[in-house]
């Protein structure tokens, strides 16, 4: 994709060109001859399959043809491809998913949401240092509170990752507050701004978060819909039903950062549909068009 200009954004669509029916001629098509599928390992699917879609679209943006990159296939693989392709930021251990969960008290960073299921104790602390820096770039917060999660709030609790990486947080100095442990049902008090988790357990709360408001708003239509004088109600409150299924709908959101590769990266959910993939596209557009990944960059140096 190329980055923002007047009248729009420049489309690079990558795949099998046979099974490509576009007629807009803003979008151009790129062909590649293999797909990686959401089973294949990520390095098979980098050094196995070196004209997937998900590679030459890649390859695309380190080339310079393309300003950003987004991806609704094998996270696991764009995070192999991403890394290896496009490099990762002076610093960087291994790069992050960066998502933001609506609060009521303002946007909650999480970090990592899903690209590394066993990362080491350093790199557990870096996910809160990228997180920390993400949300002081995009959200304008001069002093993130940063909290690592865990089973309890006591420095005890947790396992040996979360203990070792709770002293490395502990002994950082940078424009970010480190307030400790929290717990799951800290997300939406608004006790943090940040929260630095591992991939596996980052992936659980994102997911879980999705289907808890799902059912909820399940159960509100229900109750809703149980009384003729409910349903008179139900109109009132519909507005401020809509507005808040759209704050927390992810085809809304679109995609999240790949944080910590040298040139935008969205990943998209996997159940994404047009409008998801439509979002994740404009996500990218202003990523490229604020330099985000410039400005992680300069950040990240000033809390190292």
């Amino acid at each position: 994709m190329r980055a923002v200009r007047e009248g729009g954004l420049d489309v690079i669509l990558v795949g099998d060109r046979a099974r490509l029916d576009v007629s807009d001629p803003r979008i151009e098509i790129v062909h590649a001859s293999e797909v990686v599928t959401m089973h294949d390992h990520p390095g098979h699917a980098f050094r196995g399959k070196p004209d997937s879609s998900m590679r030459v679209a890649v390859q695309l943006v380190a080339d310079d043809r393309g300003d950003a990159v987004v991806s609704a296939g094998n996270s696991g693989a764009m995070l192999a491809t991403s890394l290896f392709v496009l490099g990762r930021i002076e610093g960087v251990e291994r790069p992050a998913i960066v998502t933001v969960l609506p609060t009521p008290s303002g946007p909650l960073v999480l970090c990592d949401a899903g690209a590394n299921t066993e990362p080491k104790a350093s790199q557990l602390a870096q996910f809160g240092v990228i997180g920390a820096a993400y949300d002081r770039v995009v959200h304008g917060r001069a002093k993130p509170r940063l909290g690592l999660l865990s089973n309890g709030a006591e420095v005890g609790k947790g396992t040996p990752l979360t203990r070792e990486a709770h002293a490395l947080l502990s002994a950082v100095t940078g424009a970010f507050q480190f307030v400790g442990y929290v717990e799951g049902s800290d997300l939406f008090r608004g006790v943090v701004d940040v929260i630095a988790t591992d991939g596996f357990t980052g992936n659980i709360v994102l997911k879980t978060c999705e289907g808890i408001a799902e059912g909820m708003f399940g159960l509100v239509r229900q109750e809703l819909e149980k009384t003729a004088l409910a349903r008179l109600g139900s109109a009132l409150v519909a507005p401020a039903l809509r507005g808040l299924a759209k704050r927390i709908d992810y085809t809304e959101i679109g995609g999240a950062l790949l944080a910590g590769v040298s040139k935008p990266a969205v990943i998209a959910h996997g159940r994404s549909d047009a409008t998801a993939i439509a979002s994740a596209i404009r996500a990218a557009a202003q990523f490229a068009s604020d330099r985000l990944v410039a400005q992680l960059a300069h950040s990240l140096h000033a809390l190292a």
